[in-house]
This record gives C-alpha cells, structure tokens and sequence, in this order.
C-alpha cells in the first residue's frame, strides 16, 4: 500500500499547483499543472497578538491552581499547553477565524512574516532576511515538557521573495542581508492555530524579515512602508506581537514579574486595558497614515508605556504593519485583556472579494 505523504510533502504539492512567482524551487521540481490561487487586488495586512509559548514558574507553582480562562503555561501537578494545545480558549477560535478569512477570501501568492522575536543581531539600522527555502523551528523558550521541543509546522521559503524584499529595502534606503534560520514561536505559534496543516493549510512560501536592532519606531513604520508594494503582487504581509507584553518587569517589593503577580492575585493588571484601547485609538481612528504614524509613535512617550512594555520589541511590529497599510482603513479585528497582556488583532485594508 502506498504510504501517505508526510506534511512538508503535502504542503509542497499545494504549492506546485499555485502560479506564483515566489513559488519554492522545489515545488516547482514537483509541479504538474497549475492553477491561480490567489485572489485579485491589493492584499490586506494583519497584525496578530501571537500569544503563544510562557516560561513556567516553578518557584510559585505550588501557589496557583489552573484556570481555563488563563493562555499561559505553568505547571501545577500537571502539564499545563499553551494556546497552540489549548482549543478551548477563545484566541484559539479568533486565529481559526482569521486564517480561514486569508486562505479563502484573500489567497495570498506567498506571505511576508515580521516577528518581535526576530530583532536583527547588530543594533543599528540593519534588517535581516530569511533566505532559507527550508526552516527549522527555533523552540525559542526553555523548561518546557519534551513535546514542546518537538512540535513541528510544515513550511517552505522562497529564495526569489526574499531577494524581491532585499531590493525593495535596498530601494528605500534600508541596509539589509540575507540569512538563513528558522521560524521563531512569534510565527509558528500563531500560525499553527490560523492556518493547521491538515485542516486549513496555508500552502504557499513564507518569508519572514527581522525588526531593527533597536527601538525607534519610525524606521520600523519605514520598514513596512519598503515592503508594502508587495502587496499589489499577491503578498500577504502580517506582523505579529503581543500587545502589551509585560510579563518580566518584576515588582521590587515582592520580587515577582507583573505575569506572576497577575497569575498569583487573579486581577488583571491597571495597564493592560488603558494602554489596549489607547493602541485602538491610534490604529484605527486616524484619518491618514501620517496621523497613524504619529499617534504610534506617541505610544512610546506615555508613562504606562515601560510598565506595557519593558522593552519595545512586542511594541514595534504594530508600526511594521501600520507602514505596510499606509493610509488604508484599519479594524480591530478582536480583543481580550488577560492578566499583563492583551489579544488584539488588527486588519488593514480590505478583504476583495
């Protein structure tokens, strides 16, 4: 009997039957027709709170108890999944709902990835490409159960996408090199609940494109506005993050992370929402891009703003996916405030349909 094919051989033939440019060498080698599969129009960008792997306290397990309504992992007698286990919790659901959207209504030709967990190794004002037509997951966390380490999400590059993002950089003034890695859990977390390899596969190239290796965020707003002509060619740009992320500023007094004191009391933390809905409002209540751009920027100026964000690497892919829309009309797609964090999702411009 002829044995099934493995997930990196079912998404490479997913790939070979799409006529896209970025379309991996080896899909091509497998290719026997081919068909179009992505939809007309200009793409829309989606930035997404990627939730996703937490260190577990071990020190305060004994403390706490599980809650279905907690995203993070910690252990109390027993292992405990995070939100690419956890289908119960409702951002499981949202990113179901989101990958469903983009596979069939926006049918990108290949995706653009930005991660706060990719910030480029030099600080300055450099930005690393992935080259890799092939990547590893980076289990990017540590003491976690075994199977954590042995999770896989089946994925392919594209050489020819990656060169296409070092010229449109290059274009804009933005220094720029090509690298190989894998995929950090800033995306294959999130992507594994929006787009599952067996039941909605997203089947085309992912490119992902580190942030700067520093915090201004009008080179990162640059930095999408460099790439956004990608998305008259079929290209789904999406930048990912959680906002805000709070989850190692430790309190002086009792020696515990905000995460920690949040999972300890049960109450959500003072920031968390003040600073959600300011994110709103600057996103989606502008009339242009510029305004966009300014109200972002002054997200970094606000005094809750090291208390949301100790550092503002989970801050700044909001900026990436905000120069990529330009002036296009933004919606929040979803939001929950959970203990120091919050899971809003945002969509810019249309859906074609």
């Amino acid at each position: 009997m002829a044995t099934q094919p493995n997930l990196v051989q079912r998404t490479l033939q997913k790939l070979s039957q799409a006529t896209s440019p970025y379309t991996t060498r080896a899909a091509r080698g497998t290719s026997t027709s081919a068909t179009t599969t992505a939809a007309t129009g200009r793409t829309p960008v989606y930035f997404v709170s990627h939730g996703g792997v937490r260190y577990p306290f071990p020190n305060i397990s004994h403390l706490v108890t599980y809650s279905p309504s907690l995203t993070f992992c910690f252990f109390s007698g027993e292992e405990k999944p995070n939100i690419m286990y956890q289908v119960e919790h409702p951002a499981f659901h949202q990113f179901q709902k989101i990958g469903k959207e983009i596979t069939t209504k926006v049918k990108p030709k290949a995706v653009v990835v930005f991660s706060a967990h990719w910030q480029a190794a030099a600080a300055g004002s450099k930005v690393e490409v992935n080259t890799a037509e092939f990547a590893d997951l980076i289990y990017d966390y540590n003491g976690f159960p075994d199977h954590y380490y042995k999770h896989k999400y089946p994925n392919v590059g594209s050489q020819e996408l990656a060169e296409k993002v070092l010229e449109l950089l290059e274009e804009a003034g933005i220094e720029s090199q090509g690298v190989k890695r894998g995929l950090d859990h800033g995306v294959f977390t999130p992507f594994t609940c929006m787009f599952d390899p067996e039941e909605n596969p997203l089947g085309v190239p992912v490119v992902q494109v580190s942030l700067f290796g520093q915090e201004d965020p009008n080179m990162h707003y640059a930095l999408g506005r460099a790439v956004s002509k990608l998305r008259d060619e079929g290209v789904y740009i999406i930048s990912g993050s959680v906002l805000p992320y709070s989850d190692s500023l430790l309190n002086p007094n009792d020696g515990f992370s905000d995460l920690q004191s949040a999972r300890m009391s049960g109450k959500l933390l003072d920031y968390v929402v003040p600073f959600d809905e300011a994110i709103k409002e600057a996103v989606t209540n502008v009339a242009s891009g510029e305004e966009r751009k300014a109200k972002l920027a002054e997200l970094l100026t606000r005094s809750d703003a090291r208390n949301a964000h100790p550092t503002f690497e989970h801050l700044l892919p909001v900026h990436i996916a905000s120069g990529a829309a330009g002036g296009d009309n933004a919606v929040q797609l979803w939001t929950l405030p959970e203990m120091s964090m919050s899971w809003a999702q945002y969509r810019f411009g249309e859906v074609q349909s």
